[in-house]
């Protein structure tokens, strides 16, 4: 109290203490502004600018495959910054532990300040039954967020005098067959220069990009790497998985380690220049500037299954501070699913969509196991009760006319096969040779080599080939169909049968079958276009199954054949439904695993494995046509043919 009193009866005292004070300030502001200036021109600040500027210039272009409708077909993610999970209630962190592990609501860049080993980001929604949860919050989050890249400068010890331009894309949610939050992707290019200042003055020398758990590399003057504007690589992000590709098309996982399944970049829209974050290499910068950066735990909800865990993010991956060795085992080339445009098409899309339901059978399992137990026995026990329901001895490839089984029919269509396999491969080889010629021609007329590993790019003939392609295939499809059926009504008449003999039979019967066919997919097509005929569309094709047989067998054409056939039909819809499935299996999912098997065994060229599965199911196809003969005549037996009426004046005449 004494020594206030004495402050406060030195009247000067304040005055003098306020002018020490701010002479003080105004020094500590002068040696501020110096070491700003310092700091400004060191060479870490330097190093730091020369980052940024790399950063920027090679920033990628990202293209992905636009989505028509919400929660439709498409990618409705893009690459986007990590700021709106943070701080965000919906938002929360788990720690390791199991039971009531909740940590905390809406964690700070600070609180992920640290490794945190083994904890989780929980965003709302269950990534095993996304719905449209995830793309509804995306939306919301992120809606007017700009697209964006994290870009980091790394190098190795281990490997001096070369750098590393790693680009982070960080995706909310990846609906691929391993449904999870979040998913971090990468491209890196690589210098053979040991500072950014020194790249600055050089260009990459190598281009590597994230696919699944491995990657794919190309060189930087590779031609099928697209570079924009002489600087941007072109990144194609697969819808669902946003594995990174170099061009549109269907690609082939073909290990586990690379996921199930198949990568589309089809259709992808034109390339989205990013905003670009640049996080320094220097670790206490980056913990300043992205604390986050240090979060070594997983961003996304965990699962003790890791196929559908959340990733972990950039610097808990290896290739963070290893970025050369990290990244040894490199991809070369990746395989386009075989069928392109031309007549594996229905092959790829089979195989595709059979893993992919495969993986979502093994998904709803790991949710709820028992009512996906209860649906396989339920499944299992219909396919057991169908196939004791029939028998599937051989009874007779002749005489054609005869009451069969669905086990009997394509038992004997297999013994007619087998017992004249030169006829009907013969047969099957026009159809062989037409979808190997088509091929062939696609890439010749397409500029690309024949050993390419990648389709052709669908311009001018190219293009037209495939346009036209799948009908010239059907029309060849139609003649050996009614070659087959020619060859049984021969052989059940023992006349001798060569392939010459049949093809000369058959040829004045073939345009009905033509022009007849024609009718039918012209008036499935119009039914189709009004959407809600589409399945008055599948009747008129399930009736007109036995056309052929009808046309070539019986004489009948155009309307005629086609009221025959649903009648037919009619009398045998099961059976006759059974034989068109068995067909399609035959015709896709054989020649489709052929040409996969060939892919995933042996780096074969594009035009091969394309051609394969077109080449087994025309060989094949033959089988097919002759059960559909069989399922003709069994029916035929409930509903033969009216005799033909005698006019008046004959039937008044005397006999002779």
């Amino acid at each position: 109290m004494r020594r206030l009193a004495r402050r406060r009866r030195r009247g000067p005292a304040p005055v003098a203490a306020l002018a020490a004070l701010s002479a003080r300030a105004i020094l500590v502001a002068v040696l501020a502004a110096l070491a700003g200036i310092v700091l400004t021109a060191s060479p870490a600040a330097a190093d730091t600018d020369d980052e940024r500027a790399l950063a920027e210039k090679y920033a990628p272009m990202v293209r992905l495959v636009p989505q028509a409708e919400p929660c439709g077909p498409g990618e409705p993610y893009r690459p986007v910054a990590v700021d709106p999970l943070l701080d965000n209630p919906e938002v929360a962190l788990r720690g390791p532990w199991s039971g009531a592990n909740l940590v905390g609501v809406g964690p700070a860049a600070e609180d992920l300040a640290r490794p945190l080993h083994g904890y989780a980001l929980d965003f709302p929604g269950n990534p095993l039954s996304p719905g449209c949860d995830y793309e509804r919050w995306f939306e919301r989050i992120w809606g007017d967020e700009p697209t964006t890249v994290y870009a980091h400068v790394a190098t190795e010890e281990a490997v001096p005098g070369r750098l590393a331009l790693q680009y982070w894309l960080y995706y909310p949610f990846n609906d691929f067959n391993n449904k999870h939050e979040s998913d971090w992707e990468s491209v890196q290019l690589e210098f053979d220069v040991g500072t950014a200042a020194e790249a600055l003055e050089s260009e990459p020398t190598t281009v590597l990009f994230s696919q699944h758990e491995a990657g794919e590399q190309s060189a930087w003057d590779d031609p099928k790497l697209g570079i924009v504007d002489g600087t941007h690589p072109e990144v194609f992000a697969s819808a669902g998985s946003h594995a990174n590709h170099y061009s549109t098309g269907l690609f082939l996982l073909r290990s586990t380690s690379q996921g199930l399944g198949c990568d589309s970049t089809l259709d992808a829209a034109p390339g989205i220049a990013p905003v670009v974050v640049t996080i320094p290499s220097d670790p206490a910068e980056a913990a300043r500037e992205l604390p986050w950066t240090a979060y070594q735990g997983q961003w996304g909800q965990q699962f003790s299954q890791a196929f559908y865990s959340g990733p972990t993010g950039p610097s808990a991956k290896d290739s963070w501070t290893a970025p050369f060795t990290a990244t040894e085992h490199r991809n070369e080339i990746s395989y386009q699913v075989p069928g392109g445009e031309v007549y594996g098409v229905a092959t790829t899309d089979a195989f595709c969509s059979l893993v992919e339901q495969g993986s979502v059978v093994y998904l709803r399992f790991t949710d709820n196991p028992v009512p996906v137990l209860v649906v396989l026995v339920l499944a299992l026990g219909l396919v057991l009760w169908l196939v004791r329901r029939t028998s599937w001895g051989s009874t007779r490839a002749f005489p054609l006319a005869g009451q069969r089984s669905l086990g009997q029919i394509l038992s004997d269509s297999w013994e007619a096969y087998r017992s004249r396999p030169a006829l009907y491969i013969g047969v099957g080889a026009l159809g062989a040779l037409v979808a190997l010629t088509l091929t062939l021609l696609q890439q010749t007329l397409s500029g690309e080599p024949l050993t390419s590993a990648t389709p052709p790019p669908a311009t001018g003939w190219s293009a037209f080939l495939g346009a036209v392609g799948p009908v010239l295939q059907g029309a060849v499809a139609l003649l050996a169909a009614a070659t087959c059926a020619q060859t049984m009504q021969d052989r059940a008449a023992d006349r001798p049968v060569t392939l010459r003999s049949a093809y000369r039979a058959v040829l004045p019967k073939y345009v009905a079958v033509l022009w007849t066919t024609g009718i039918v997919l012209a008036l499935a097509l119009v039914l189709t276009l009004t959407l809600i005929l589409i399945p008055l569309a599948l009747a008129v094709l399930v009736g007109a199954a036995l056309v052929v047989p009808v046309i070539v067998l019986e004489g009948l054409s155009g309307s005629a054949a086609i009221r025959r056939s649903a009648g037919l039909v009619g009398s045998r819809k099961l059976k006759t439904v059974a034989v068109m499935a068995f067909g399609t299996l035959l015709g896709s999912v054989v020649g489709g695993f052929v040409g996969v098997a060939l892919l995933a065994a042996f780096q074969v060229p594009f035009v091969l494995v394309n051609a394969v599965p077109g080449v087994v199911a025309a060989l094949l196809a033959p089988w097919y046509a002759l059960a559909l003969v069989y399922t003709h005549q069994d029916a035929a037996l409930d509903l033969p043919l009216p005799a033909p009426e005698a006019d008046e004046e004959s039937a008044a005449a005397p006999a002779p």
